[in-house]
């Protein structure tokens, strides 16, 4: 049975965090519930992990900035708490960022990568709360659970020093690191949301230890726009531990599949001791139905590693068949 995390304070925290484009609101609370019908497994609470597990992924002064940007900006006029925070310039592409500007708002462009990722009252519980989840759902595997799954906010577009794409703290990321701090050697983190996680692969990519292979939409159309191509691999000791996948949104179903059976491969040369699933939204993209969900799941799971799924964003129904289909599969 699945140990099921639920980022429960975060789903009431308000203005919280926004949700990558293509999700539907609400996908958390449908998620939960359609986990709870099905039965498939317990749901816990976390545990609050210290702020020393977030900096093994994330910078210490991104970490500060995010904790305080609310309050230092309704500080400035207690209006403000009725509007979401939102940056206005950025750094000039190779711009030096050292040292750190002091104003606020030069901050704010540091470490955001779009104007559509808003910082709100309740962000960093949100953000906070979804790391929580996701290093106890890693956790929990090396106290001999089998699988695991963190239903959070999205992650995967944060990187190590920003945010972006709705996502502020990676919980992909965090989960894999703590993986390996924890003792393991290998770990590999398989990416199936409909986008690039390109936060992911960014905090990973110059790293043997954790192998990225990601099937998303091609992004010369989709977001992130600026990574996630086929031919962007690891660089220095990381060469060759990343594989992107990239499907234009018309693909078939078989060509998905044969995308998921080509990672699988790689996977497997890889030799990870533990598996971190990003999971998200599949329809509409890919001609993927309710059914095909299933057969993801069981492919996953013939794996046969201790697998953490990561919640992504996206349709409630699918993702839980992905993880049905995983359960079945044992």
């Amino acid at each position: 049975m699945l140990t099921f995390y639920n980022e429960h304070h975060a789903q009431q925290a308000g203005s919280a965090a926004s949700a990558p484009w293509g999700d539907e609101p609400g996908a958390l609370a449908l998620t939960l519930a359609e986990f709870e019908r099905r039965g498939l497994g317990r749901i816990v609470t976390p545990h609050g992990v210290s702020l020393v597990s977030l900096e093994r992924v994330h910078t210490p002064r991104y970490l500060h900035f995010l904790r305080t940007a609310w309050s230092e900006w309704t500080a400035r006029d207690p209006a403000h708490a009725a509007k979401e925070l939102l940056p206005t310039v950025w750094p000039a592409r190779g711009a030096p960022c050292e040292p750190e500007p002091e104003d606020f708002f030069a901050r704010l462009g540091l470490f955001a990568s779009d104007s559509r990722t808003p910082i709100g009252a309740g962000t960093w519980i949100a953000a906070r709360t979804g790391a929580d989840c996701a290093i106890n759902a890693a956790h929990a595997l090396r106290v001999g659970e089998r699988a695991t799954f963190a239903l959070t906010r999205p992650g995967q577009h944060a990187r190590a020093e920003g945010f972006g794409g709705g996502c502020f703290l990676n919980t992909a990321a965090l989960a894999a690191q703590h993986l390996l701090d924890d003792g393991l050697g290998r770990v590999a983190i398989l990416d199936i949301a409909r986008h690039h996680g390109a936060g992911t692969q960014d905090i990973f990519y110059a790293r043997a230890d954790v192998l990225c292979v990601s099937i998303h939409l091609d992004p010369r159309h989709a977001y992130p726009f600026y990574s996630g191509h086929a031919g962007e691999q690891g660089s220095g000791a990381g060469l060759g531990a990343t594989m992107n996948l990239p499907l234009p949104a018309d693909c078939e179903s078989g060509q998905w599949f044969a995308a998921l059976e080509t990672a699988c491969v790689k996977l497997a040369m890889f030799r990870p001791e533990a598996l971190v699933v990003s999971l998200g939204a599949l329809a509409p993209n890919f001609g993927l139905q309710g059914g095909d969900a299933l057969r993801i799941g069981e492919r996953i799971a013939h794996l046969d590693l201790p697998t953490t799924f990561i919640f992504e964003g996206g349709h409630g129904a699918g993702v839980v068949n992905i993880l049905e289909g995983f359960e079945t599969a044992a």
